[in-house]
């Protein structure tokens, strides 16, 4: 056993507890990474109050990168000293959604968040939140949950493609599979938000308009690739069929996981348009539409989990954008923090304050 400091959630809608926690040695088909960074993601805001079930107590953090310490026996892809990004979905490649290419829909995508991982210093049984337990110095994890840091990707950044950078272009790019002089609204400027406006840049987008909240953050949208800014209100899809010449986006990108949003995001769309329900919502948000309406306007509306995503695959391909330039990861942090600043970052999220908080594990960094 080696003790490490990490955020437990002791029960949900309990605050986050920075404690010292019992890691074991890796076993056969695992790997101990040591963390380098960790994002703050709204998912695990989700496990914290419920919306997202999973065992508890647990460690959370589910979008991190960090280095090789062990493997276990039959680990054979990755050795001691590997930058690896951790993978907290998954595919087993035995299911039906395996065998049909849809590995972000894999059922056993999230089977190891349900086993015992570590114990804290008094012998309380842990959960890892989403797989990996990223909110640690060190974690445990299934040899399917690292892969390889793509040569050219600092390993910190590397932390944002494990799920903000994968989830945002995924949306953009597999799941509403936006095309070259098409419109693009993306509704919510964190870090899925600011990766989906990279996106649909990279994909050629000729109008990209970016909806959030607060005006506090149209710099970071445009920074990001946001060619229009809009200060969400009663009058916000009014305000995108102006800016797309009268006619509605082609495409809306919902990164917030509310059913306003969502019907807002649907009403912004021209006949014919495409809705990519991003963001996670609670069971309680009820979306409403009328058969009229879904028959007159002939939009689509989807949902999209993990952007639609393979990592495997799409890992190499960021890295090429990253490499040429296009994609830029350090546009999505807004704030470097350590370990114990989880949880303000959490309450900033809450408050609709900034993009991306990432968790810096090498203090002499921050």
């Amino acid at each position: 056993m080696t003790v490490v400091r990490a955020a437990v959630l002791p029960a949900v809608g309990s605050p986050l507890e920075i404690t010292e926690i019992d890691l074991p040695e890796p076993g056969p088909g695992q790997v101990r990474v040591r963390l380098a960074a960790a994002g703050v993601c709204h998912s695990d805001l989700s496990l914290m109050n419920g919306t997202l079930r999973v065992p508890v107590p647990a460690v959370l953090g589910h979008e991190g990168a960090g280095t090789v310490v062990a493997t276990g026996e039959g680990v054979t892809h990755v050795a001691p000293g590997d930058g690896v990004v951790l993978n907290w979905a998954p595919s087993c490649g035995r299911c039906p959604a395996c065998a049909r290419g849809e590995v972000w829909l894999c059922a056993d995508a999230l089977t190891g968040a349900g086993a015992v991982y570590a114990r804290t210093a008094a012998g309380t049984d842990l959960h890892p939140g989403l797989n990996v337990a990223a909110f640690a110095e060190e974690t445990v994890v299934a040899a399917s949950c690292v892969l390889p840091v793509p040569d050219g990707v600092p390993l910190a950044e590397a932390a944002l493609l494990g799920c903000a950078v994968l989830t945002g272009y995924g949306a953009v790019h597999h799941a509403a599979q936006v095309r070259e002089g098409e419109s693009v609204a993306v509704f919510g400027v964190g870090g899925v938000g600011l990766a989906a406006l990279q996106a649909a840049r990279i994909a050629g987008a000729s109008t990209v308009v970016a909806v959030d909240v607060t005006p506090e953050k149209e710099t970071l949208a445009r920074r990001a690739g946001a060619t229009e800014y809009v200060v969400a209100s009663p009058a916000t899809a009014k305000e995108i069929r102006a800016l797309t010449g009268g006619q509605g986006a082609d495409v809306a990108v919902e990164c917030v996981g509310r059913a306003t949003t969502i019907r807002t995001a649907w009403d912004s769309t021209r006949r014919g348009g495409r809705t990519t329900v991003v963001g996670i919502g609670g069971k309680d948000e009820q979306v409403t539409f009328n058969a009229l309406e879904i028959f007159h306007w002939g939009r689509t509306l989807s949902g999209c989990v993990y952007g639609n995503s393979d990592p495997e695959k799409d890992l190499p391909v960021l890295a090429g954008h990253i490499r040429a330039g296009r994609l830029d990861l350090s546009t999505l942090v807004t704030e470097h923090i350590g370990l114990e600043d989880i949880p303000g970052a959490f309450e900033n999220m809450v408050a609709g304050r900034g993009g991306r908080a990432l968790v810096r594990f090498d203090q002499a960094e921050l």
